[in-house]
Parts: C-alpha cells; sequence; structure tokens
C-alpha cells in the first residue's frame, strides 16, 4: 500500500439511497427510445456563489417532463440552511426567509430518487450538478451519471448547427432570459430554483419541438453531439 493511501481520508461508504441510485442509472436507456416516451428532470440549484468548491446550495427546485408536459404534482421546492450565506446572497437570488427547511441529506435523497436514470436538463446545467454532488460527498455520492442536456447547448445546435464555431457564437443570445423570450416562455418567477427549473422545462418542451420538426425523434439521436 502506498504511504500516502495511510493519511487520506477514505471516501464515505455510499448510503442506502446512493446505492439505490447507482443501480437505477446503471439501466441504460435504449437508443431507439422515441423522445416522447422519455422522462426529464429539470433541476436548477440557487446557491451562495459560483464555485462549487467552496459555496453552497440555498434552495433546489425540479419539475419532471413526460410526453411534452409537465406534471406539477411531482415539482419540488427545497430550500437548505447553508454554511455559508450573507445578505448579499438572499439579496442576488430574491429569496426570503422561510420556516420549512431541509437538511443536505434530504436534498439528496430526494434528488437522487427522482433522478433515476431519467434525463437530467438545466440551463448551464453542469454547475448545479456540480453543486449537487458536493452536497451529496458526505453521503458516498461520488458522481451523477445520467445522460445530460443543457438547453443552451442544445439551442445552440438546433439554431446554429452542432459544429458551429464557438468563437462565432453570441452567448447572450443563449442565456435563459434571451431563450424564454425569444420561444415564448413566461419568466413570471425568475431567480428562483423552482422558478428557472418551470421556465427551463417550458423551454425544454419547445426545444424538444424544434427537434422533432428537424427530424430528431429518437433518444441516440437527441444525445449526439
Amino acid at each position: 500500500m502506498a504511504w500516502w493511501r495511510i493519511f487520506s481520508p477514505s471516501a464515505p461508504e455510499p448510503r442506502d439511497f446512493v446505492i439505490a441510485y447507482q443501480r437505477e442509472v446503471a439501466r441504460a436507456i435504449p437508443k431507439e427510445k422515441r423522445i416522447a416516451e422519455l422522462t426529464f428532470l429539470v433541476v436548477d440549484t440557487e446557491t451562495t456563489g459560483l464555485d462549487p468548491k467552496s459555496d453552497y446550495i440555498l434552495s433546489y427546485g425540479s419539475v419532471c417532463v413526460k410526453g411534452n408536459s409537465i406534471p406539477l404534482q411531482q415539482a419540488r421546492e427545497m430550500y437548505l440552511h447553508a454554511k455559508k450565506t450573507s445578505p448579499e446572497a438572499i439579496k442576488v437570488h430574491e429569496l426570503l426567509p422561510t420556516l420549512s427547511y431541509s437538511s443536505r441529506e434530504e436534498l439528496i435523497r430526494t434528488f437522487l430518487r427522482d433522478a433515476s436514470n431519467h434525463v437530467l436538463v438545466g440551463h448551464h446545467l453542469g454547475f448545479d450538478l456540480a453543486m449537487l454532488e458536493r452536497a451529496g460527498r458526505d453521503y458516498g455520492l461520488a458522481k451523477i451519471e445520467n445522460p445530460v442536456i443543457d438547453t443552451l447547448e442544445l439551442g445552440i445546435r438546433l439554431e446554429l448547427g452542432k459544429h458551429t464555431d464557438p468563437r462565432m457564437i453570441n452567448y447572450k443570445d443563449f442565456s435563459l432570459d434571451a431563450m424564454c423570450q425569444r420561444y415564448g416562455v413566461s419568466l413570471d418567477d425568475r431567480h428562483t430554483a423552482a422558478g428557472d427549473a418551470f421556465a427551463t422545462a417550458q423551454l425544454l418542451i419547445k426545444l424538444l419541438r424544434k427537434a422533432s420538426d428537424k427530424g430528431i425523434h429518437f433518444f441516440g439521436e437527441l444525445m449526439e453531439t
């Protein structure tokens, strides 16, 4: 055994809910499955800052998209007591004090159960997943392994083509606000995790219709890069 392993902190053993998630996510989605038959979990987080290594989740929102519809009874909105916060963070994210807070464990349990082996969706999704992975580290969650779709990247692919030179893209045109305005999605509850997840879910439905118009009908085609 290498000497440094003796002094390195070992990763926590995966908890039962992490093991259950790992079993579910291992069931790969067939490439030939029709997009209309998929379940998408759209997620968003509001945080104390933009550094996944040092910041914390303040709130989490998610909604499912199934067959171009959003079953609102499955929507989630959770608030957490963060280890690091500030009046500035509360002001930026427009979060008001709430009487109902969830623990990090409850958040990760809920997220992993909902994620199952579904397709995860978000706008700048990589950041949200990094924050969720950090929150789940203490429970043995090493990596979120679902297939993912970033609505920013999907929008660029559908509007400009997947081989577009990134240097030629005006990324301001593909912000969540700009895309929602372009596709006729209301932004009434912007800058809350639940509100942003709901707006992104509506945007996803519009983008999937555009994908269908372009002849993209199956999971494998949707996930091509």
